[in-house]
């Protein structure tokens, strides 16, 4: 005799016995909802729930399927979902601790948490049910995914960012990336708190941004870049006009003034395009006192140079490269991608001239987000754009065995001319060796050293 294999309630959902009656119930689902017609399409989502309650309890008793009462809320529960919501998406899109969410396939979903990355598993039915749900999701965003236009990059009404390649060009299943971001940004002290940064760093930036210094965000995917422009931003003067550039909107600054501008993508003909390149053109006659670039990854960033050395000081972006000096690098080759027709000199004059600090994030192994490096670009030398690093992350091993962070300061003294009170303030602290207050009126960054 065959042993009965019985499933615990939270093994249920993810078993193919699941699977295979909420396919029958769903189907049973999809004929009820065919005899409403249009009476079902202006329920509200609790009616929809109370209608699939009432008729799964039914179904399942009709077709004896051997379920409790808790394996039938969780059959109803998917079904409303999957009715009324975004079906296996819903709960892991609810989920405050996820940050990404990548469908390889219906049975390959994979989700990061504080930076690591693992399989989840939710499962969708099949290929069809994935794209049925994205395309739940695309609907009211006005945006098309078929064989005509099978690459799609939307921004979600939370806030999150949605990729979707599907065939010809994804070759086994759609493929489907989503960031997440949170409701509230990160404040600089929920940084300090996560150990992104040490305290002096956290004064320096904030001295930095308060003055009026250009900052440009440096690391790769998923690294933080934009959560710490958003913390970056909590230091602006509430008094100061922002305008932000994005190709899709992620920023969330938290200030009273602040102009959100979003790129806008062509028709099949290309008519209708506006690019970031255009906006950062136009954000110059709106009267901003600082223009943020959510990215910088073409010929934007020769304009973005111009705004900050034309008197929009305090302006920041982010670009992906894995050192601040692969960042200039970064520069200067899309600077030529752009056209740019100056000498190699030239260019590197305006890089030097616009930025003053570059600020190296990174994701470690472990999925912690740390500051990696804080570089002063302090002007050019031999054709060569010149560079201080003040601070630089370090790992060391304590004596419990447990790896801890510190950042190491060089003992440099950064030589930005809006600096130049504080600096002066700096040098005659540490020869006293007196705490001095940082902006706030606090004992801060000029009264300790490394």
């Amino acid at each position: 005799m065959t042993p009965t294999i019985e499933f615990r309630s939270d093994d249920f959902p993810q078993s193919d016995r699941f699977r295979e009656i909420k396919r029958q119930t769903y189907e049973h689902l999809l004929s009820r909802i065919e005899e409403l017609g249009a009476e079902f399409g202006r329920w509200t989502r609790e009616a929809i729930s109370e209608f699939v309650s009432i008729e799964v309890a039914s179904f399942v008793r009709t077709q004896r399927f051997a379920l409790n009462e808790h394996e039938v809320g969780q059959l109803s529960t998917a079904l409303t979902q999957e009715l009324a919501g975004l079906g296996p998406l819903e709960d892991l899109l609810e989920d405050p601790s996820v940050e990404d969410i990548l469908i390889n396939d219906y049975q390959h979903v994979f989700v990061s948490r504080q930076g690591v990355l693992a399989r989840e598993s939710t499962q969708f039915s099949d290929n069809q049910h994935v794209l049925r749900i994205v395309r739940r999701i695309l609907a009211p965003l006005g945006r098309r995914l078929d064989e005509s236009n099978p690459m799609v990059d939307a921004r979600l009404p939370d806030g999150g960012r949605l990729n979707v390649v599907i065939e010809p060009l994804s070759l086994d299943g759609p493929k489907v990336s989503i960031r997440k971001f949170r409701k509230e940004p990160l404040r600089p002290e929920d940084l300090l708190g996560l150990a992104t940064y040490n305290q002096e760093i956290h004064d320096l930036l904030k001295l930095a941004v308060h003055n009026r210094c250009n900052i440009l965000v440096s690391g790769g995917t998923s690294s933080g870049k934009t959560s710490l422009l958003n913390a970056l931003a909590f230091f602006i003067r509430e008094d100061e006009r922002i305008v932000t550039v994005e190709d899709t909107a992620e920023l969330s600054l938290n200030h009273p003034h602040v102009v959100r501008l979003e790129a806008r993508q062509g028709g099949y003909d290309g008519n209708g395009m506006v690019s970031i390149r255009d906006l950062i053109r136009n954000s110059l006659r709106m009267r901003p006192d600082r223009i943020i670039v959510g990215e910088v990854r073409g010929s934007e960033v020769m304009d973005m140079l111009q705004a900050m050395n034309t008197g929009h000081e305090g302006s920041m972006t982010t670009l992906h490269a894995n050192s601040p000096r692969e960042c200039l690098y970064r520069l200067e080759m899309l600077a030529g991608f752009a056209g740019y027709q100056g000498s190699e000199e030239s260019l590197r004059r305006q890089i030097a001239g616009a930025l003053d600090f570059v600020i190296q994030i990174g994701r470690l192994p472990n999925g912690r987000r740390r500051v990696l490096s804080v570089t002063e670009i302090t002007g050019m030398g031999d054709n060569v754009i010149t560079t201080q690093e003040l601070y630089r992350h370090e790992t060391h091993t304590d004596a419990d065995g447990q790896e801890q962070d510190r950042w190491k300061s060089l003992g440099i003294v950064p030589q930005s001319p809006k600096l130049a009170g504080w600096r002066a303030v700096m040098q005659e602290n540490r020869a006293s060796s007196a705490p001095t207050p940082s902006p706030d009126g606090r004992s801060g960054f000029w009264g300790r050293r490394s």
